[in-house]
């Protein structure tokens, strides 16, 4: 794959209204409210691009907002997950903060597409410093040019939009703890079914997706489904934000066309750091399966590649380690966080995550036998898949891969009672970039 990389765009206060403008913002908005077109149509379009959700879980975004109830007289919402606390991921809130616009767009068009007239936005609470206020300033922008209301621009369309600010709990970017929350209970995951499309916000049809999802609808709409679903292989349509961070030498949030290989990706990343040797990689934030270096160096950031590599894209959090990485430490750090981020509710989750963060420290006390490594991704089989939401399946995926690939690395600190394999590890006891800001 020749992979081509554009300059970015030279624009003086991207976040304004003035500066989306210039480059065809509200166009695709315009156009709906002058010509009406068939709500189908635009679904139809979304298919037709291969967007998937942005968040995590992949699911075809055209096909969601098929599901949405058409003519039932009631009301629908659109509501948008800007929760984003996957642990090293931070592309969402460069949009909120840079291109919000492209946001507020995208979900006048998802609400007019799936008969929705009201909104909601939830951003995380860590977001009040810069992302919060951008977003709010774009949406004062476009209420006062007359893009949004009642009787949009005297089409009859109505669409009103607004901010809700979470507490920052990782559950809540579940849609149905969002839910919960958006209605001012505590962020816990709902039963389902039913599914949020047929009873989802105060028991109403509602459609949730990222922000990345809604943002990328405006392009797809101007430039066309075809253009879109060209920039990636098959299944796997347009861009995708990936953060890159940890041990490279210029992390950043780096718009590739999906399929872009992963070595392509680190060039642009800068290289591992410091000259030293690539390890592993988690390649869609820490909630998702560990690849080794050297396989990773192989594979293609698209669904289907890194499926068959035994991990996913997820939040396309991107996060490199490079040879001094201790993996037990690492690992003890990711289950510390999915433990403090469990809800409580299913006793698998409650109780599985505790056990293996324990038995995690209890590798890095010194104090564990070599049989409690079986023991270890026995519990983690056991929640994997029991719960209601899928955090148990998030702290289960990284032991279960982490001991399959690095298994010499415990049992070299159990057999040396908590000293690491890595010569450095006195030096390096724990690296926080590796899952980025945890909240």
């Amino acid at each position: 794959m020749n992979l081509t990389v554009f300059e970015p765009l030279k624009l003086e206060r991207p976040w304004t209204l003035a500066t989306y403008r210039t480059i065809g913002g509200y166009d695709a908005w315009e156009r709906i409210l002058r010509e009406k077109p068939p709500r189908e149509q635009i679904v139809e379009a979304v298919k037709a691009s291969g967007l998937r959700g942005r968040g995590g879980a992949a699911f075809p975004t055209g096909l969601k907002w098929s599901s949405m109830p058409r003519n039932a007289p009631m009301q629908k919402y659109v509501v948008c997950n800007s929760d984003e606390s996957e642990p090293g991921t931070c592309h969402d809130r460069d949009i909120l903060r840079f291109n919000p616009h492209s946001l507020i767009e995208g979900m006048a068009i998802g609400g007019y597409a799936m008969g929705a007239t009201v909104g909601y936005n939830y951003i995380r609470g860590e977001f009040l410093g810069e992302p919060v206020p951008r977003f709010e300033a774009a949406l004062e922008e476009a209420y006062a040019v007359g893009l949004l209301g009642k009787n949009v621009k005297g089409s009859g369309i109505d669409f009103d939009l607004h901010t809700f600010v979470g507490a920052g709990a990782y559950i809540c970017g579940e849609e149905t703890g969002l839910l919960e929350s958006l209605e001012g209970k505590p962020g816990k995951p709902r039963f389902k079914p039913p599914l949020p499309f047929l009873s989802g916000l105060y028991e109403a049809p509602t459609t949730i997706n990222n922000t990345q999802s809604y943002a990328s609808v405006p392009t797809i709409l101007r430039k066309g489904p075809e253009w879109f679903a060209s920039l990636g292989p098959k299944n796997s349509g347009g861009t995708v934000i990936f953060s890159v961070s940890g041990h490279v030498a210029k992390p950043a949030n780096l718009e590739l066309p999906l399929g872009t290989p992963f070595a392509d990706l680190l060039a642009l990343a800068g290289g591992v750091w410091k000259g030293r040797k690539l390890k592993a990689v988690i390649p869609g934030g820490a909630s998702q399966p560990v690849v080794p270096g050297e396989k990773m160096m192989t594979v293609n950031m698209d669904y289907d590649s890194l499926r068959a590599a035994g991990s996913g894209i997820g939040s396309a959090a991107v996060i490199v380690m490079d040879e001094t990485t201790c993996m037990v430490r690492t690992l003890e750090r990711i289950s510390r966080f999915f433990m403090s981020e469990s809800c409580g509710q299913c006793t698998p989750c409650r109780e599985g995550t505790g056990w293996l963060n324990r038995m995690l420290t209890r590798i890095l006390a010194g104090q564990a036998r070599r049989d409690e490594l079986g023991l270890l991704v026995d519990v983690a089989s056991h929640i994997e898949g029991h719960t209601i939401c899928g955090l148990a399946d998030a702290a289960a995926w990284p032991v279960q891969s982490f001991i399959k690939h690095y298994r010499h690395e415990f049992e070299y600190m159990i057999d040396h009672g908590g000293r690491s394999v890595v010569e450095s590890a006195d030096r390096l006891p724990w690296n926080p970039s590796l899952v980025g800001a945890l909240g």
